[in-house]
């Protein structure tokens, strides 16, 4: 299945759906991104689309409602969690200003006494990666 974004104001991703790989291919049997365009557009009205990837393989991120789509990057951008964060060039994606502290598990849990896979969730007013007890 190939993944498509609908694209709204601001260039924000406001639907994502899935179209069957046959529906992309040329008569050649490959897979165009345009002919999944043109399907959508049949089905659903003249709208913005965008090709997705679920790997990454191309446009950064796998887009989701809410992301954003930069022309300039080509990419789907997730909402920035916090206003101090980072947007990394290389893989769009949002970074604190502080290297997270590595992941220490053993003693951790939940409340059902299930060990916790992070440990750590950012103090935006404080700048820093709080111990999550």
């Amino acid at each position: 299945m190939a993944s498509f974004a609908k694209i709204g104001l601001n260039n924000k991703v406001i639907e994502v759906l899935s179209v069957h790989n046959n529906e992309l291919k040329d008569a050649n049997g490959v897979e165009q991104e345009n002919i999944g365009i043109d399907f959508l557009t049949n089905l659903h009205g003249w709208a913005i689309w965008k090709q997705t990837s679920y790997n990454g393989n191309f446009r950064k991120n796998h887009a989701a409602i809410g992301y954003t789509y930069d022309e300039d990057r080509d990419a789907f951008i997730p909402k920035k969690p916090f206003n101090s964060w980072i947007l990394n060039e290389e893989t769009c994606q949002w970074e604190a200003p502080v290297e997270k502290p590595e992941t220490f598990t053993q003693g951790l849990t939940d409340n059902n006494g299930n060990p916790r896979p992070d440990g750590y969730i950012w103090n935006e007013e404080a700048q820093q990666w709080d111990l999550n007890e």
